[in-house]
């Protein structure tokens, strides 16, 4: 939302207000954001920036790097209208190329992102649709008779003009399409328009009955009005919108209007002929400034008292605060063909915040990162911006740390910027945040389970596959597989090194897949088969213990394969004879003695595989036949 002020009855109305310098009214809206201190110091001109003949109406840019002023022209000189905008750099306190607009520029709004000016052109019945940046009118909104006050909603969607004329109305411009959507009829001759700072409502003043009207920006109908008690010219709403300042400079008072009953609660005796008010960002503290006596007053929002009153200069008309509320800018001199907008430092500058470190400064495009900010300056920050997207969330840790959620992106690398009441940080390397492609996501396996052996084909299931470099099952890489799209991948299950459940990963670009329950494949042992043979054997009378020559064969059944170097332990009945490790062909052959006795109380030998992390257990029993 701009900061926009709204002074002088139209040129219709010069004769009727010929007689006093008062004919010009002015208003300024106070602008959301964190507040500032009032003023401790005596409020003190810190530069004069020369302007066209005339000018009224002024907008201070949300980002606060430019303030625009309209130079109607004409009027008490008798000369030509005016057809620019004066446009001063803030923060150098230098005027830039005036604007070229229609005749008679009046009032005048900026869009919430600072890239778009509406101006209301009283003597074509227009509004011009200017680019900020090059100063150039993109779109001419044409049928509005006499349009004076321009406010815009805080979300940007509608602008609002005040139209005069025999029907008087406000119009609401749609400005997707820069098209007038809706009429609401209001008392005649109305001037300043303000929009509540939910944007639910928009409250305008009228020089005819002396009322401020609330507009519904739902229904874009009149939802109540009060009746003040003299002409209103400016009109300022308090940040919290509760409350709105409306200057009679006829009568040098200021109306309190309580805007949730719509009732005047207070009136406040300010200098000579107040024109131009403005509410401090906190609400705390509205300055309003004296045309008559050249003053400065500064109001104690919560007692509505003038708490102090500085000389500024006796043509002092149209008010407006930067974002921070250190520094007004006024109008001043607008009778006379030396014009200026005066910058009056009302209290210390607001630190211009500064990103010194970003981590993580990499995430995907899909967006959701949280984002650590470090700097300074981070206090009261507004916004968060990658590149121009607004950050989904964020919270201000304190001065010099910031968390973000990073937002939805295109791949490539963006400034990462802090917005506060003190301006946006200058973006600079250690800012940048690089979007990559999203890391992969598994959500599923088919099968799930599958032998140690390995050479199960699985089909992994989830997103973001595209590009996969590598699929893992544990620690160990996929036999081999295939990226069928990107949701689905197969691949072939490599042994494992014991049974059990591991995760499988894919890993992209865009990083490896998070572990989770749903990427578990679980290897099972293989099963085993001992087999053994009859031995023969010859005891002779006498004989204490005979050498057995034993052999098993250990097979793999799950793969059909056989299986070296496994232990294979041979005993008859509880007496160990010996113990072999399996070959090539999967046989173990070991020879030991046996205690005849032994022998002969069993006349069998049972082999033995205990098993490994990949193999079941296996046993096997063969007979010791005796020939002699």
């Amino acid at each position: 939302m701009s900061v926009s002020v709204l002074p002088r009855p139209g040129r219709a109305r010069w004769r009727r207000y010929a007689g006093a310098v008062a004919a010009f009214a002015l208003a300024a809206v106070g602008v959301v954001g964190v507040a500032a201190a009032p003023a401790s110091a005596t409020p003190t001109i810190i530069a004069s920036i020369p302007l066209g003949v005339a000018p009224e109406y002024m907008a201070v840019a949300p980002d606060g790097a430019h303030a625009y002023v309209t130079n109607t022209g004409g009027g008490p000189f008798g000369g030509p209208a005016g057809t620019t905008v004066s446009v001063l750099n803030t923060a150098t306190n230098t005027a830039g190329t005036p604007i070229t607009v229609g005749n008679y520029p009046t009032g005048i709004a900026v869009s919430p992102d600072s890239s778009t000016l509406y101006v209301a052109n009283s003597g074509d019945n227009t509004v011009s649709v200017v680019n900020a940046a090059t100063g150039t009118t993109t779109a001419t909104i044409g049928g509005i008779v006499s349009p004076t006050g321009v406010t815009m909603v805080p979300g940007g969607s509608e602008v609002y003009v005040a139209s005069g004329g025999p029907n008087s109305s406000v119009k609401v411009i749609d400005t997707a399409t820069n098209t007038v959507t809706a009429t609401v009829a209001v008392d005649a001759f109305p001037r300043n328009l303000v929009a509540s700072p939910d944007g639910s409502k928009v409250y305008v003043v009228t020089q005819s009955h002396y009322t401020l009207t609330a507009i519904s920006t739902t229904t874009h109908t009149v939802t109540g009005s009060v009746t003040l008690s003299e002409s209103p010219f400016a009109l300022a709403v308090s940040p919290d919108g509760t409350t709105a300042y409306a200057t009679h400079s006829n009568r040098s008072t200021v109306s309190v209007v309580n805007l949730t009953a719509l009732t005047v609660t207070a009136t406040i005796t300010t200098g000579s002929s107040p024109y131009g008010v403005a509410f401090s960002p906190s609400g705390t503290t509205a300055y309003v400034v004296n045309i008559s006596n050249g003053t400065l007053s500064e109001i104690d929002t919560a007692t509505n008292t003038v708490t102090a009153s500085t000389p500024i200069g006796n043509t002092a008309e149209t008010l407006a605060l930067n974002r921070t509320g250190s520094r007004a800018y006024v109008v001043n001199a607008p009778y006379s063909s030396a014009t200026s907008l005066d910058v009056i430092q009302l209290g210390p500058d607001a630190a211009v915040p500064a990103v010194t470190a970003l981590a993580p400064a990499t995430g995907p495009t899909t967006g959701g990162t949280t984002v650590t900010v470090t700097g300074t300056g981070f206090t009261g920050a507004t916004a968060v911006t990658f590149g121009t997207t607004p950050a989904t969330s964020f919270t201000v840790n304190n001065d010099t740390s910031i968390t973000a959620t990073a937002p939805a992106g295109s791949l490539g690398t963006v400034d990462v910027t802090i917005t506060t009441p003190g301006g946006t940080s200058p973006t600079n390397s250690a800012d940048r945040y690089t979007y990559r492609v999203p890391a992969p996501a598994v959500t599923g396996l088919a099968p799930a389970t599958g032998p140690a052996a390995g050479g199960t084909s699985v089909t992994l299931t989830g997103s973001h596959f595209t590009g996969a470099t590598a699929v893992t099952f544990g620690a160990t890489p996929a036999a081999s597989f295939t990226v069928n799209s990107d949701t689905t991948i197969t691949a072939t299950v490599p042994a494992a090194s014991a049974a059990g459940p591991v995760d499988v990963t894919v890993t992209t670009p865009g990083g490896t897949s998070t572990t989770g329950p749903a990427d578990r494949y679980t290897y099972i042992k293989d099963a085993t088969k001992l087999s053994a043979e009859p031995v023969l054997i010859s005891i002779t009378p006498g004989q204490l213990s005979v050498n057995l020559n034993l052999s098993a064969t250990l097979t793999d059944t799950t793969t059909g394969k056989p299986v070296s170097g496994a232990t294979v332990a041979f005993k008859v009945g509880t007496t160990a004879v010996c113990s072999a490790t399996t070959n090539a062909a999967g046989v173990a052959t070991c020879t030991g003695a046996c205690p005849v006795v032994t022998v002969l109380l069993h006349l069998g030998y049972t082999a033995t595989y205990t098993g490994s992390p990949t193999l079941e257990a296996a046993t096997a029993t063969a007979g010791l036949i005796r020939i002699g």
